[in-house]
């Protein structure tokens, strides 16, 4: 597992940062220091079985959002994640939507889960890693927005009898 060891060694906070790589995905997505610590494990769990499972691989929705905010350090991840430690190149192909793209990704997913308990000789955390048919849930909290940068408003109406929303 040499390639293991290259990921696992694989520094995804520049040393010198004054907001690191991983501050920035915890305060993204609202998570704690040991929570965002777990998710970026994961994150190299999925890169591993990306070069290794042998078919195409799909991220739980936590993994995602760390590998979209990776995207954008684009000397990490081009020239020494891509080109140093996994030696190939491998891009983030989103759905084209439709029911098509969802069955295939569904398919990569539970594909993905069963080589990660090949591999890993585990179950990955259910928590990060949901069931396929819980994977596009909405229960992992996170979150595709910068909550710092934009209002949230809630669907009800705290304000009006019954908190129905003024709306429907």
């Amino acid at each position: 597992m040499i390639l293991w060891s290259r990921l696992e060694a694989f520094p995804l906070d520049e040393p010198d940062a004054g907001h690191p790589f991983s501050a920035r995905l915890a305060k993204e997505q609202g998570w704690t220091h040991a929570e965002t610590a777990r998710v970026l494990r994961e994150y190299k769990r999925f890169l591993f079985l990306a070069a290794v499972a042998g078919h195409p691989v799909s991220p739980s929705e936590p993994v995602d959002h760390a590998w979209h905010l990776h995207l954008l350090y684009t000397r990490s991840y081009w020239q020494r994640l891509c080109r140093e430690v996994l030696a190939f190149d491998l891009h983030h192909e989103p759905s084209q939507g439709g029911r098509d793209e969802r069955m295939k990704f569904h398919d990569w997913y539970s594909r993905t889960l069963e080589s990660y308990r090949f591999h890993f000789d585990e179950d990955p955390p259910a928590d990060l890693w949901p069931a396929p048919g819980a994977k596009k849930s909405g229960g992992s909290g996170a979150r595709w927005f910068e909550p710092a940068r934009f209002w949230l408003v809630p669907k009800f109406w705290p304000f009006r009898r019954g908190g129905h929303s003024p709306f429907a």
